[in-house]
């Protein structure tokens, strides 16, 4: 074990010669870091196997101790044998070869606690070389870590201002391009507004060639002030004659176009005004008609009594109302709503009658007409449709439910139910059966 140890510690002095040698020598930024990555990887194996042997040292301590601990048991064990030896001879020789074999033992490990002490001695020698040595190595280490540092950072900010020198060229260029586009712009503005290149806009101008240049920004306001003086006056229309001519032709055409639309508007007016004197002339008589057939139809329907219609607001006759005057026999003339309901049906009755009267209709139907009114005035009622249905051509349709209304009828049509929700149409000619009941 000491010639291990002393092996070992040759290799760490060899390993930290080396450290020296390498850090002596100290190349590029690259080889340090290889050989700072080499000289740690060594250090960690150097602290592991001293790790190991101080394990080894701590298990020969053990081992002493076990040593001891057996000692004193066996010394305990033969005072006991030699107290007992007078009750067995057998066992006595026995307990006598075994100390005999514990006292050989004894002597064999007496010594061994002393080599133990030299070994955990070397070991301590050995492991304060060892720290010593990582100490120095830990410092190499250390030293070659800042000097990767520094190397990195001279690298970073070399880096860095080169990327600044590439920004400061694009925009060196960029800048340059620019100057360029407005030098070309400011060429080809001059060549267009004077019509002459750069170096002749000194002469143009009639300065002389040393003088210097007049302030720009005065010569700025001039050039906006004269610009705007010529927007002012406008653009020089070459066409103004040819369109004001045509704008002549179109005025004269709207003008005819206006005399045309106030002529059709007038004839229009006078076509209205025709159609409305026609329809008031129209409307006139036929109310009068109207009116005539009116008056005889209520005193026919009411036995008597006085009635007509008047037209209200009768400035126009087109836009005025109808107003229905009744005096049926024994009242005074009052105007349809101050009427009984049977007088206002009667009423109602004579006004159709004398629309139909003045223009007949091939139908009429009434439907409940005679619901509000009496048998005397019902028969009345009766009496007049005979009359104006043999007279003229209108046939009369009337939906009722009263008896004499019915039996006064020349046909009857109703609805009946011979069966529980069954119905059945049923039709009955009453002049038909007055005939057969005479015959028979």
């Amino acid at each position: 074990a000491v010639d291990r140890l002393e092996a070992d510690r040759r290799d760490a002095e060899r390993l930290v010669a080396e450290a020296r040698t390498a850090l002596d020598g100290l190349p590029e930024a690259g080889q340090a870091r290889e050989r700072v990555s080499e000289l740690r990887a060594t250090l960690a194996e150097t602290r592991a196997d001293l790790g190991a042997r101080q394990n080894a040292v701590d298990r020969l301590t053990r081992e002493s101790q076990e040593r001891k601990r057996r000692l004193a048991a066996i010394e305990a064990e033969r005072r006991g044998w030699t107290d007992r030896s007078s009750g067995a001879d057998d066992r006595l020789a026995e307990l006598m070869e075994r100390a005999e074999t514990a006292k050989a033992e004894l002597e064999q490990l007496a010594s061994r606690p002393d080599e133990i002490e030299g070994e955990r001695a070397d070991l301590a020698t050995r492991i304060a070389d060892a720290e010593r040595v990582r100490k120095r190595a830990a410092d190499t280490l250390e030293e070659a870590e800042r000097t990767l540092s520094a190397t990195e950072k001279r690298l970073r900010r070399a880096e860095a201002d080169l990327g600044d020198a590439r920004e400061a060229r694009v925009r060196a260029e960029a800048a340059v391009a620019s100057a360029r586009q407005t030098l070309d712009a400011i060429r080809e503005r001059i060549a267009e507004k004077l019509e002459c290149a750069p170096e002749r806009t000194a002469a143009l101008a009639d300065l002389p060639p040393g003088e210097p240049p007049p302030d720009p920004a005065a010569i700025e306001a001039k050039l906006e002030k004269l610009v705007r003086e010529r927007e002012g006056m406008g653009p020089v229309n070459l066409l103004a004659e040819s369109e004001a001519a045509e704008l002549d032709l179109q005025i004269a055409g709207m003008r005819n176009e206006r005399a045309d639309l106030v002529a059709a508007i007038e004839r229009m007016r006078q076509g209205i005004a025709g159609l409305n004197k026609e329809a008031r002339e129209r409307l006139l008589a036929s109310f009068a008609t109207v009116d005539g057939h009116f008056q005889d139809m209520f005193v026919r329907l009411f036995g008597g009594g006085k009635a007509y219609l008047k037209l209200t607001d009768a400035a126009d006759p087109l836009d005025a109302g109808l107003e229905i005057y009744a005096s049926p026999p024994g009242k005074r003339l009052q105007v349809l709503s101050l009427l009984s309901g049977g007088e206002q049906a009667l009423t109602a009755l004579s006004l159709l009658f004398a629309v139909f009267l003045t223009n007949p209709a091939p139908i009429c139907v009434l439907d409940e007409v005679d619901a509000p009114l009496d048998e005397a005035n019902v028969d009345r009622f009766c009496t007049l449709v005979e009359e104006m249905a043999r007279v003229g051509a209108t046939r009369f349709l009337i939906i009722t439910h009263h008896r004499l209304t019915m039996a006064r009828m020349d046909r009857l049509f109703g609805v009946t139910m011979g069966e529980r929700g069954v119905s059945q149409l049923v039709s009955v000619d009453l002049r038909h059966a007055e005939r057969l009941r005479g015959a028979a």
